[in-house]
């Protein structure tokens, strides 16, 4: 072989080292998803691989799938595919996308528990973020079994969520996040707060029943305490809570401005005008801080308390039933002069 063939057989050789090297780069080692930022593939538990790569075309925008389909055939993917919400963006190249898929190793969300009225409207929050729909979650909230298993019934399952930000898996199910909020509410409650229960006559489902009427008695922190004290006192001595959120709970009509006397009578053990000591369960899931205000009571003698009239969100409080009637009087002439109804 002349030295001029050599040179171009070499050349030719180069050539196409290059080539492939570069197709290897572009199928495997290139980034998955061209664009920038944070992209998920969001993979359902019904999911088969051929949706899966429709999901990942029309959903992530990946522009080219060739590497992908290459691994998949390669290792039997299309016969295990695993639900999950996996990174797709952020530069992984398809090499690296494709592991995490196969293997299931999915990228966690931040999921906040929200501070819900019913477990109805918590299990339609968590159907926006997460794998199983409304449906799913409402179905495990209200199925007696599944509650006694983390030692709770329909009616005290909102006791065991507490409102704040915890890391999770999109697919998990039902029960992954009943046994998640079960440890973390037996975390919450360490000896010292149940020491502190203990002194105020309640047990921590009571606490976090009786802390769900302060949270929607008040969005002001600073007044919550004197608000579970005064509860505290009416059911202590045996006097019907009267608490107007559990109306509106009972009712399902938050939105009341105003309650007359035939709500009053409305039938249900959460209706605390009708029956005495707490209601059968938390009537919201309260904030941390409405908690804390019933293990920190403030001690006085109030056993009445009105809006005051000045629409501030704060309360009147008044240790006789006459000085109630005032205070009453005042906060019903506000509303009349307001015209609400």
């Amino acid at each position: 072989m002349t030295p001029k063939k050599r040179r171009l057989l070499w050349g030719g050789l180069a050539a196409a080292v290059v080539v492939c090297a570069a197709l290897v780069y572009y199928l495997f080692f290139a980034a998955f998803v061209p664009r920038g930022g944070s992209v998920y593939a969001y993979i359902d538990d019904d999911d088969t691989y051929d949706s899966v790569l429709v999901k990942l075309e029309r959903d992530c925008g990946a522009r080219q799938l060739a590497g992908f389909r290459l691994l998949a055939a390669a290792t039997g993917y299309a016969d295990r595919v695993r639900p999950g919400r996996y990174r797709a963006g952020e530069g992984l190249s398809t090499l690296q996308f494709f592991r995490n898929v196969r293997g299931g190793s999915q990228s966690p969300l931040r999921l906040t528990i929200p501070q819900v009225r019913t477990m109805d409207r918590l299990a339609a929050e968590l159907g926006k973020v997460l794998m199983n729909d409304s449906a799913a979650w409402a179905t495990a909230f209200h199925d007696s079994a599944t509650c006694a298993d983390y030692g709770a019934d329909t009616a005290t399952l909102p006791c065991l969520f507490l409102p704040n930000t915890y890391e999770v898996y999109w697919n998990l199910t039902p029960r992954q996040l009943l046994g998640r909020m079960k440890k973390e509410s037996d975390a919450y409650w360490t000896p010292a707060r149940r020491e502190l229960a203990e002194a105020a006559g309640l047990t921590p489902e009571e606490v976090i029943t009786l802390a769900s009427i302060v949270d929607q008695e008040t969005a002001n922190d600073a007044e919550k305490p004197l608000i579970a004290g005064m509860y505290l006192n009416r059911y202590r001595q045996g006097m019907k809570l009267q608490a107007d959120p559990t109306v509106k709970f009972a009712l399902r009509q938050f939105g009341l401005r105003r309650i007359y006397h035939a709500q009053l009578l409305t039938d249900s053990p959460y209706n605390t005008y009708r029956y005495a000591g707490l209601p059968p369960g938390p009537i919201c899931i309260p904030a941390l801080s409405s908690i804390e205000a019933v293990l920190h009571f403030a001690p006085h003698d109030y056993l009445y308390m009105c809006a005051k009239e000045d629409f501030s969100g704060t309360h009147n409080f008044a240790a006789t039933y006459e000085e109630h009637l005032r205070n009453a009087r005042k906060y019903a002439d506000a509303l009349n002069d307001r015209g609400i109804k």
